[in-house]
C-alpha cells in the first residue's frame, strides 16, 4: 500500500461525509423555508457531521468500499456511494404538499450538483493560474481517475476532482426510483392512491438488492458521460 493510496482514501472518505452533510443540510433547510421546521428544530440545518451521520451508510459501508481495496477486498467495483440519516419532514406543514415536497426532496441532488459546479470552476480558474495550468489540471485529473505511474495529481485537483466523481454518484444514487431514496419519494407524489399503497409495501431488502446490483448499472451509465463532458471542459474551456 503507497502513501498516495492512503492519502486519497482518507480525502475521499471526508469529501462523502462533507458530501452527505451538505445533502442533508439542504433537505431541511429547503422544508424550513416552505414551512417545516420539523428538521431546524431538530438541528439539522447545519454542515455538521454530527448532525447527520448515519452508522452504517456514512462510516462503515463507505469506509469498507474506500479502504477495502488498500488490502486486497475490492467492494461494488468503486462504486463510493452512502447514506446519511434522514432528514424529518412533515409534509403538513406545506402550504402545496405535493409541490413543496418535491422542492424538499430535490434540493439534497441539486445540492451535490452544485459541489460539482463549484470545484469545475475551481479547476478552471486552476488551469488559469498556475503556470502549465491546463496540462497540470487535465493530467492531474486523470491521474486520479486511473493513476499513472509516475503523475502526482496536484493537491488540489485530487480534491476538486474527488468532490466531483463522489457528488455526480451521490446525486445519481440518490435519484433512483427505489424506496427510500430521494427519487422514490418523487415517483411516489406522482402515484395514484392505490399504487401508492402498494409502492410503500415494497420489502426493505428488494429494495437494498435493487440499489446495490441495478444502481451500481445506472450509476456507470450517467457518471462515465457527465465525466467525459468535465473532461471536454477542462481542455477547451
Amino acid at each position: 500500500m503507497e502513501q498516495s493510496d492512503l492519502i486519497k482514501a482518507v480525502v475521499e472518505f471526508v469529501v462523502l461525509i462533507f458530501s452527505l452533510s451538505v445533502h442533508e443540510c439542504s433537505h431541511a433547510w429547503t422544508a424550513s423555508r416552505l414551512g417545516d421546521q420539523t428538521a431546524r428544530l431538530e438541528g439539522r440545518v447545519t454542515l455538521n457531521p454530527m448532525y447527520h451521520v448515519d452508522p452504517i451508510g456514512t462510516l462503515l459501508f463507505p469506509a469498507i468500499v474506500i479502504f477495502g481495496p488498500l488490502i486486497g477486498f475490492n467492494m461494488f467495483g468503486g462504486m463510493l456511494v452512502g447514506w446519511a440519516k434522514p432528514t424529518p419532514v412533515m409534509t403538513r406543514n406545506f402550504r402545496k404538499i405535493v409541490r413543496d415536497d418535491n422542492l424538499t426532496t430535490l434540493a439534497g441532488p441539486a445540492s451535490n450538483l452544485l459541489l460539482v459546479l463549484v470545484a469545475f470552476i475551481v479547476l478552471l480558474v486552476d488551469a488559469r493560474v498556475v503556470p502549465n495550468g491546463r496540462d497540470v489540471v487535465f493530467s492531474s485529473f486523470i491521474a486520479v481517475l486511473q493513476p499513472i505511474e509516475g503523475i502526482t495529481p496536484q493537491p488540489l485537483v485530487l480534491l476538486c476532482t474527488l468532490v466531483i466523481l463522489i457528488n455526480l454518484m451521490l446525486c445519481i444514487f440518490n435519484l433512483l426510483p427505489i424506496p427510500p431514496l430521494d427519487g422514490s419519494r418523487l415517483v411516489r407524489n406522482m402515484l395514484p392512491y392505490n399504487a401508492v399503497q402498494t409502492y410503500d409495501r415494497i420489502p426493505f431488502w428488494v429494495s437494498y438488492l435493487l440499489m446495490i446490483f441495478v444502481g451500481g448499472t445506472i450509476i456507470r451509465a450517467f457518471v462515465s458521460p457527465a465525466i467525459r463532458l468535465v473532461i471536454w471542459g477542462l481542455v477547451h474551456l
